[in-house]
């Protein structure tokens, strides 16, 4: 391949078939170097070979087998590096790469792309939008905290009305809040029977006291002064009194 028009073709590219195939190759013989050293490792401990004769046979029967396998992979490798200098790599006659008309202005560099003002000024704004909706999301976050918190209050709320409900629906609380009706009745009934007599007692004390024959007496002794009334007679008119 080397001077051919396939060659010219890739070196134009800035690529190199060659270095690939070598690479490649260089690649294979460090695996099956590195693959045969773990191997005489790993048999070496498995056996015990260490500073006996024994290690010497090791070697030999590693040393043969991968004189076997590096000659057949060899070969193989031989095959393919073939192939890819005649099919893959190889070009028709005649190829040639198109040449593009590109105007100075019409060229950009890394360099200018990096430093393009426009750019820049659009990341800003990418960035204020971002920054924006970060904090959107934090209110919204404390929004659906608090909310949160007042569903689990109102829960609470419902389950204790609930447990009300179910308890003042259960035939013990019914009966019970009609024995407290009841009683409430029964205590008014008692209430205006107590009233009823302690008017009835002071009327028939008022008769009695109007029909008792000292009540002049008292009166005409009350009109003199409490000088001239006598200790019964104060005694009994305050009796009087506490009984109106």
């Amino acid at each position: 391949m080397e001077g051919s028009e396939s060659e010219a073709v890739f070196e134009s590219l800035n690529l190199s078939p060659r270095l690939f195939i070598n690479e490649t190759l260089n690649t294979v013989d460090d695996l099956l170097d590195d693959a045969f050293h773990f191997y005489n490792q790993e048999a070496s401990n498995l056996f015990k070979t260490d500073g006996t004769d024994r290690s010497r046979f090791l070697s030999e029967g590693i040393a043969y087998i991968r004189n076997m396998i590096q000659s057949d992979l060899d070969t193989r490798l031989g095959m393919w590096e073939k192939y890819c200098l005649h099919h893959v790599f190889a070009v028709p006659k005649g190829f040639s790469l198109p040449q593009t008309k590109e105007s100075p202005t019409e060229t950009f560099t890394c360099q200018d792309l990096l430093f393009d003002p426009d750019l820049d000024a659009q990341l800003d704004i990418l960035r204020n939008r971002l920054t924006m909706v970060g904090k959107e999301s934090a209110g919204l976050n404390h929004e659906l905290q608090a909310l949160e918190r007042q569903s689990a209050s109102s829960d609470h709320c419902s389950e204790l009305v609930s447990q009300a409900l179910q308890l003042y629906g259960q035939p013990s609380m019914q009966d019970m809040f009609q024995d407290m009706l009841s009683t409430m009745s029964e205590l008014h009934e008692k209430m205006e029977k107590l009233r009823t007599r302690k008017v009835e007692n002071l009327e028939c004390i008022r008769a009695k006291r109007i029909k008792d024959p000292n009540r002049d007496l008292l009166a005409s002794n009350y009109r003199k002064g409490l000088p001239n009334a006598t200790v019964e007679d104060i005694q009994e008119f305050m009796a009087d009194l506490k009984r109106m």
